[in-house]
């Protein structure tokens, strides 16, 4: 695996030219910390992606639209056009 070169921070003996062995009880702790970071985005981003929301979501959208009076009276009318024009149908 190829090693990453990370910028030192100033008064950082590596600044200086000089090679710092990293600890690996430190290397572990940062693996498991970021291994800890990336559940919590994933979780984060599987709540956020759940096709119940999407769901949810488009029902309420669908909800305040038909609340709006234009709509609304726009298909009651669209709908007694209809009806009127199905039973028209049916009795002639």
């Amino acid at each position: 695996m190829p090693r990453r070169h990370c910028r030192p921070q100033p008064g950082h003996p590596a600044s200086r030219g000089g090679v710092v062995a990293r600890d690996p009880e430190a290397i572990q702790r940062e693996i498991e910390k970021t291994r800890d970071q990336l559940a919590e985005s994933l979780d984060a981003l599987t709540e956020r992606a759940h096709p119940k929301r999407f769901v949810d979501q488009g029902k309420q959208q669908v909800a305040a639209k038909l609340e709006d009076p234009k709509i609304k009276y726009a298909l009651i009318g669209v709908g007694a056009i209809v009806a009127l024009a199905v039973l028209r149908k049916l009795f002639r």
